[in-house]
């Protein structure tokens, strides 16, 4: 079995559980997420425990558990304290603006980059570099921040353009005569 689906998912408070067939439905206090699961894995909820196993001895169930189990693990986290990341502005005249439901971006183009907000994101600005994008689903959260970092990725001499808060970039030297 899968070293990732045998940790049991601890329920924090607050978080509820509905098991179906196939469908897991994650309540909290930030929302509500649900998941369709494969027909070769189980979940079964004991007291404040979720445990995942395969349903059979085959490679590729056990690696759909270690997969489920994850998933579920992130839908708990996500509806009890929620997903944020952190992107940074770097570059003369970058700037970030929230209008309604749109994220407008001067990212030194002709144009200003106009980014519509997807349904369950929440996308903030404290200062004109900064934009946090938060949500409670993991997956979407992440690929918000990816979709926004790809307008201007940083760049390898200057390292102008969007990067997340954590990321080193390596600048290159510059050509010599």
């Amino acid at each position: 079995m899968s070293r990732v689906a045998k940790k049991p998912i601890t329920l924090p408070k607050g978080v509820e559980v509905k098991l179906d067939k196939h469908l897991v439905v994650v309540k909290g206090g930030k929302g509500s997420l649900e998941h369709a699961l494969p027909a070769t894995v189980a979940i079964k909820q004991e007291g404040s425990e979720l445990l995942v196993s395969p349903n059979n001895d085959s490679t590729q169930a056990n690696t759909l558990a270690g997969t489920t189990r994850a998933l579920v693990n992130n839908m708990v986290l996500g509806v009890s304290t929620g997903y944020e990341i952190k992107l940074m502005l770097v570059g003369v005249g970058y700037r970030a603006l929230i209008k309604g439901h749109e994220l407008h971006l001067t990212l030194g183009f002709s144009h200003p980059v106009v980014f519509k907000v997807p349904q369950g994101i929440t996308i903030e600005c404290p200062v004109q570099t900064e934009v946090l994008v938060k949500g409670i689903d993991k997956q979407l959260v992440g690929q918000v921040a990816a979709n926004i970092r790809a307008y201007r990725p940083p760049e390898p001499y200057k390292g102008k353009g969007v990067r997340y808060s954590d990321e080193v970039i390596s600048l290159k030297e510059t050509k010599k005569k």
